[in-house]
């Protein structure tokens, strides 16, 4: 972390994540792909499940991503103890959220989504699916704190592989269990969440063989998960902004919904399309920035500022490039990206205007992607969280009211706010982390 040269380390660490991440993005887009052979009617149901099943990501990756801040940083200092009590103290915590997400699923479900549509059968689909994915999402909560955990000692590969076993295991039982193959009933879209559950629990426990076979660089011991309140608000410090700007992506679907859905329910469907595209750009993006966390919490924990400004620098880059990946494919083919979606003429339609407006923002966004997650490694949720509003909340939600309805664009001025709220985003980050600590980290 602190000796080899910063840019094959970065590869070595972001690589893995990043492959990881392509293979999860797959494995989103073909679950979209089978839904969508059910109809328009189920894909939609599907979509307006979104917002509660990324809630559960959003805190697990959250609650995780301070976990792994910690690690980071009390493992450049040198103090094991701390690390191992921030290891430890992460699961107990994520144990807590699993119970309250039982609970959320129970209570919430049937009336959140009556909130977005008065469809008997799109109702009904869309609880059978949500239902399942909160009442059972211990697996995905407690496999992605044991993923942070990992990634905060630089175990890159292990997360990888892992990662990798449980979207397999969903993308082979999803065709199995919706549609009724091998003997087993057509379950439809309850299916495919039960094929997601099994996928999730089967990576969580993978990770504890793989934990119980030998001695990493933290452990996790139960006389450490004893509260300790400073502890506790470090974790919570970087990973409640960190829950919070991966919500804000639910929080901006259930709005845009309900402003989409006054011009059509084909348009709430391009979105829910547009949103299992994106992870197949961002996450990419995102393994970059869970690469780059462990190197740049590590070697400021150790005072090495100039190594800590060259990481932030080659993620930069990195990430634009597969930005502008993104931006030439979306511009260039749309047509043939939703083709995969089995899209009637007025999906694609509406899709195509969609997908090329939206990418326009894309490269300008890798300013933001990378700047929040450096400042989640330094330990300081606050600019991440400012950076993450501006992009998905502050501006893109009463941009879109005004340019659909005040400004009479329909549609396109909920696409057209997209690209604005990025642009706004990238140049407050790059004014945060040049007058953080006298512009020690900017890599510029």
């Amino acid at each position: 972390m602190q000796t080899r040269p910063v840019f094959s380390l970065l590869v070595s660490m972001s690589v893995p994540m990043m492959l990881s991440m392509l293979i999860q993005s797959l494995y989103n887009i073909v679950d979209s792909i089978y839904v969508s052979r059910l109809g328009t009617d189920a894909l939609t149901a599907v979509s307006l499940a979104y917002p509660l099943q990324n809630a559960i990501v959003s805190v697990a990756v959250g609650i995780g991503v301070g976990i792994s801040s910690a690690i980071s940083i009390y493992l450049g200092s040198g103090n094991q103890e701390r690390a191992d009590r921030a290891a430890s103290l992460g699961i107990l915590l994520t144990v807590f959220h699993c119970i309250l997400f039982i609970l959320a699923g129970i209570f919430v479900t049937r009336p959140f989504l009556r909130l977005f549509t008065d469809d008997p059968a799109v109702l009904k689909d869309a609880c059978d699916y949500t239902y399942i994915v909160l009442c059972f999402s211990s697996g995905s909560l407690l496999q992605i704190a044991f993923e942070k955990i990992f990634q905060g000692i630089g175990q890159m590969k292990i997360t990888m592989y892992l990662l990798i076993a449980g979207c397999v295991i969903n993308i082979i039982l999803d065709p199995i269990l919706i549609f009724g193959l091998l003997g087993f009933p057509a379950l439809g879209v309850a299916g495919a969440a039960i094929a997601t559950v099994i996928g999730q629990i089967s990576a969580f426990l993978l990770y504890i063989l793989v934990y119980l076979r030998k001695s990493y660089a933290v452990h996790i011991r139960m006389k450490y998960m004893k509260p300790d309140r400073k502890l506790i608000c470090q974790i919570y410090s970087v990973g409640i902004p960190s829950s919070i700007m991966m919500l804000l992506p639910s929080v901006l679907i259930s709005v845009l919904n309900r402003i989409l859905a006054a011009f059509s329910e084909v348009y709430v469907a391009v979105l829910g399309v547009y949103y299992k595209l994106q992870t197949f750009i961002y996450m990419p993006a995102n393994g970059i920035v869970q690469g780059m966390r462990p190197i740049i919490g590590y070697n400021f924990g150790a005072g090495e500022e100039a190594r800590v400004r060259t990481a932030v620098r080659y993620s930069l880059a990195s990430a634009a490039s597969i930005m502008l990946i993104g931006t030439v494919l979306s511009l260039a083919i749309p047509r043939q990206i939703f083709a995969l979606f089995d899209a009637d003429a007025e999906l694609m339609e509406a899709g195509i205007s969609a997908l090329r407006i939206i990418s326009l923002g894309f490269l300008i966004s890798s300013v933001g992607v990378i700047y929040s997650g450096t400042f989640e490694a330094l330990g300081n949720g606050r600019d991440s969280l400012i950076i993450s509003l501006l992009r998905q909340f502050v501006i893109t939600i009463p941009l879109s009211l005004i340019l659909s309805h005040s400004c009479g664009l329909g549609p396109a001025g909920v696409w057209i706010a997209f690209p604005a709220g990025e642009i706004c985003a990238a140049l407050v980050a790059f004014f945060l982390l040049k007058t953080y600590r006298n512009g020690k980290y900017s890599p510029l």
